[in-house]
């Protein structure tokens, strides 16, 4: 392995400075709070969900590589708080109309993004991150001592009615890709239809039940976590894959439209797939009580709050379909995990709570990379056979 670069090296001295992992409770046990390091230290962490603004991933301002002061998630933060791997999205919101024109702007949105994250690991960063298209990549990045980074995308928009733009998108490394975003789109209803009670689709639209044929058949996991209930439960009867919910919570603990029901849970242990429970403070900690207080003087959920939904799924549906993430720059964080130097608090919580390493290690990103492999396996059937 080559020597680190003086940048690399200044980079991580400034990290541990004023990046160190937040010291653990006086009181805590000295010896769980060393357990727990150990494990940190040994499984890779996962977290599915981080979004991007471009800017960050330039070469003549504060970027990902340096730092920037506003962001929770850059390098720094991540090598500081031991995050070993993130899914960095290609997001589109649905503000366009669903003709050539809307179409047109979130296609050139989405492939903005595209390069952004391509900058960083082809000439920004490529001895501190790495691009990772398959679950054995992300272990030999891992390995090296290198951040782990996968492109996931929230929103169908941008494909537009072309359909072989999944293709395309597979080819540039996207390995999940949401059917909605916060709005129906061409593809999909949204889980907001929930507040007027207006549908588009009644779930899926004829052009979305082609994508999730075309989804299956290129590689990509199918992420639910923002359409609508019956849109996820029509997914489920097509797919001939595993899916997964990228960032979403349990609705049993905190009723929102953007949470999962136990019937959808039920759905995805069924599917095989994997739930990435959400550590976005208003989907984590809800209800009349928190609701009817100002938003400026509520208090946060915590960690504690946070891993409540962990501990809901894997009491449901079993450890093999938990797994964790954050919406970091999109609106998420709780206290405790309010950005990526933190990360440690939510292990420590698990071990906590009782869980084994072999447990953690799953939940961190055993889990979503047995997925992605079976997604991939089905793939190659699909191609195969066509």
């Amino acid at each position: 392995m080559p020597l680190p670069s003086p940048a690399r090296i200044l980079a991580t001295a400034c990290a541990a400075l004023f990046l160190a992992p937040a010291p653990a409770p006086a009181q805590e046990d000295a010896a769980l709070v060393a357990r727990a390091r150990a494990i940190h230290a040994r499984v890779l962490t996962l977290d599915t969900h981080v979004d991007i603004s471009p800017a960050a991933f330039r070469r003549d301002a504060a970027n990902y590589v340096t730092g920037v002061e506003r962001n929770q998630v850059d390098l720094p933060k991540m090598e500081a708080g031991g995050l070993g791997a993130v899914f960095l999205i290609v997001y589109t919101g649905q503000r366009g109309q669903l003709d050539s024109t809307g179409y047109a702007a979130a296609y050139a949105a989405a492939m903005e993004k595209f390069a952004a994250i391509h900058r960083l690991t082809d000439s920004l960063a490529p001895d501190r991150a790495g691009l990772a298209l398959t679950a054995a990549d992300a272990r030999r990045i891992h390995a090296s001592g290198r951040r782990v980074i996968f492109i996931g995308v929230e929103n169908g928009f941008p494909l537009g009615a072309d359909l072989s733009r999944i293709r395309q998108f597979a080819d540039l490394g996207a390995r999940y890709l949401s059917l909605a975003h916060n709005g129906h789109s061409q593809l999909s209803d949204s889980n907001t239809g929930e507040r007027d009670g207006v549908w588009m689709h009644d779930g899926l639209s004829p052009l979305g039940r082609d994508a999730i044929r075309e989804l299956n058949r290129w590689g990509i996991m199918i992420d639910i976590s923002h359409p609508s209930k019956q849109s996820m439960m029509q997914t489920l009867a097509l797919t001939r894959a595993p899916i997964i919910a990228s960032h979403s919570g349990v609705r049993a603990i905190c009723n929102h439209s953007r949470n999962l029901d136990d019937e959808q849970l039920q759905g995805i242990k069924k599917n095989n797939g994997v739930v990435q429970l959400v550590a976005f403070n208003s989907y984590v900690k809800c209800g009349p009580a928190v609701d009817s207080v100002p938003a400026a003087e509520r208090k946060r959920a915590t960690v504690k709050d946070y891993v409540d939904h962990i501990d809901h799924v894997v009491k449901l549906i079993g450890i093999d379909h938990a797994g964790i993430s954050s919406d970091f720059d999109g609106g998420g964080g709780v206290d405790g995990w309010s950005n990526a130097s933190e990360t440690f608090n939510v292990t420590l919580e698990l071990v906590r709570r009782g869980y084994s390493e072999v447990d953690i290690a799953k939940i961190w990103s055993g889990n979503l990379l047995r997925v992605l492999t079976d997604v991939q396996r089905v793939a190659a059937r699909l191609q195969a056979t066509r």
